[in-house]
């Protein structure tokens, strides 16, 4: 018994010494390389479509990043996001330079939508051209373009997104709406029908940059709230406002209460979002209502 497990060890000794080492250090190299290869690959979650957003992992020893030529800043562990435009073409170019000062290039296809047409029973152009309006209108502009500069560094963009509040979808993003048979702008968010008063709730979290002390012409009382990394939601038509400038909040935190201040034909709420100049649809990070 002894000698057979002798001449067996013996056997595989001759074995692994038959092996040319040629060969070994071939499949070690392949290895390598191919690890190589992988940690020069960019990695995605979400969708590349019109309105979508798309969360990245840079490759391995990445220094600075662009895309579409614009730089884009990368968190502690390589972690990005992007977001395509809802009028955004056919292609995108993302570019990592790495440490070595080699380059690595993502060419992304971006998949178009077909968009809604909606009527609206408001005449808009009446009122949104007047003297008397744009005088207020400019200020107002103002204060959501500042509130929309705030990088608060918040990490709610790493968080999978929850419906601000529940009830029946009345607008859907991106649909080209119609005032009065008047062509107006497309919707920038998404409308959620709620009785008058019903909570609403951060989708994620972030820093509140404008809760504003008064009705704005169209929005009525706004809310904003910056997620980090240069996305935004802007809550409209809140009948009470919970939060104030400055105070960070958590997913699920109640910041408001619905109604119809501002321009609004019946209590609801209006969910839109924006990363830096892209405007994007929500419903691309929470999935359908429940």
């Amino acid at each position: 018994m002894i000698a057979k497990l002798k001449i067996s060890l013996g056997l595989l000794t001759f074995a692994a010494a038959a092996i040319p080492a040629a060969i070994v250090s071939a499949e070690t190299n392949d290895a390598e390389q191919s690890a190589f290869r992988e940690a020069l690959k960019f990695g995605f979650t979400g969708e590349a479509i019109q309105g979508g957003v798309m969360i990245g992992d840079a490759p391995a020893g990445t220094q600075s990043l662009t895309f579409e030529d614009e730089p884009i800043p990368l968190d502690e562990d390589g972690k990005f996001i992007i977001a395509f435009n809802r009028d955004a073409g056919q292609a995108a170019n993302l570019v990592a330079t790495l440490d070595n000062g080699q380059t690595v290039r993502q060419f992304i296809n971006i998949a178009p939508r077909n968009w809604q047409i909606e009527h609206v029973s408001i005449n808009r152009r009446a009122t949104t051209r007047s003297a008397a309006f744009m005088a207020l209108r400019g200020p107002e502009l103002e204060q959501i373009g500042a509130a929309r500069a705030v990088h608060s560094g918040s990490k709610g963009w790493r968080q999978n997104f929850i419906w601000p509040a529940k009830g029946r979808i009345s607008g859907q993003f991106g649909s080209q709406r119609i005032y009065n048979g008047d062509p107006g702008s497309y919707h920038s968010g998404v409308d959620i029908a709620a009785p008058a008063g019903t909570y609403y709730v951060a989708p994620a979290d972030g820093v509140v940059t404008l809760a504003a002390s008064s009705p704005f012409t169209l929005e009525g009382n706004l809310v904003m709230i910056d997620h980090g990394m240069g996305l935004n939601s802007a809550f409209l038509h809140s009948s009470e406002i919970l939060v104030h400038e400055g105070q960070q909040v958590k997913r699920g935190e109640p910041i408001g209460r619905i109604g119809s201040t501002g321009s609004a034909t019946g209590p609801h709420l209006h969910w839109s979002m924006k990363w830096n100049d892209a405007r994007i649809d929500p419903i691309l990070l929470t999935g359908p209502i429940d």
